[in-house]
């Protein structure tokens, strides 16, 4: 279950973050192990992508069947 924040909790933990600064010290992967690990994080791949490429060039290839038939 999420946490429920106060707005007073919320101010409270953005002011120490802003002091923290977390991002200035982000540096990304550093092992090799890790950077094929993080280079995978976008992936968007698999079954159902490929599924809907193909799907896609056969909706095409019907509406250039149709354009040749009737047009």
């Amino acid at each position: 279950m999420a946490r429920l924040w106060t707005q007073e909790e919320r101010a409270r933990q953005s002011e120490k973050i802003k002091q923290w600064k977390p991002w200035t010290r982000s540096t990304g992967a550093r092992t090799s192990e890790g950077k094929m690990t993080s280079s995978r994080n976008a992936y968007k791949g698999g079954i159902r992508a490929m599924l809907r490429e193909i799907s896609k060039v056969l909706r095409e290839q019907r509406d250039e069947l149709k354009d040749s038939r009737f047009g």
